[in-house]
């Protein structure tokens, strides 16, 4: 049995095809939904930022504890501080935030449309799998950190 989650698509791929496939959209059918009294490339570079830094601050945590983010690599320890004292899954959690700023910025509604199929993915092709993974390879560990942390926010 290989020694990774075995997820069906790499998370960076699947955000970057559900912003394309959102920008796309919106080049054929605009959809703005930001105000016009406010700036939209500022709110939605101040978003995109927070949803990045929290990205960041998951990744530096998780390498610093000496194990890999990448789904196809093998997990090396059950990480429970920095960001994943609150979701387990934070890296995902700001690449939500991070389409969402890319959202206010482009003023696209269909950016945030494009959440959705984003989140099935993410939630059921890769979150399942690093989840059933996690537990066969650490066990009551893991399951611990499961009943302790929650899965998003």
């Amino acid at each position: 049995m290989a020694d990774h989650a075995d997820t069906v698509i790499h998370p960076p791929i699947a955000w970057a095809l559900a912003f394309v496939a959102g920008l796309g959209i919106d080049w054929l059918y605009p959809l703005p939904f930001v105000p016009p009294a406010f700036s939209n490339i500022w709110l939605g570079a101040a978003v995109f930022a927070a949803g990045f830094a929290v990205a960041i601050w998951a990744i530096v945590t998780i390498r610093r504890a000496g194990s890999r983010i990448e789904t196809n690599k093998p997990t090396t320890t059950i990480v429970a501080n920095g960001p994943y004292r609150f979701t387990r899954n934070p890296i995902y959690a700001g690449m939500f935030l991070g389409q969402i700023g890319l959202a206010i910025a482009f003023n696209s509604l269909w950016i945030v449309v494009a959440l959705a199929p984003f989140y099935l993915v993410i939630r059921y092709g890769v979150v399942a799998r690093e989840e059933v993974y996690l537990e066969r390879k650490f066990g009551d560990a893991y399951l611990g950190y499961k009943s302790r942390v929650r899965r998003w926010l």
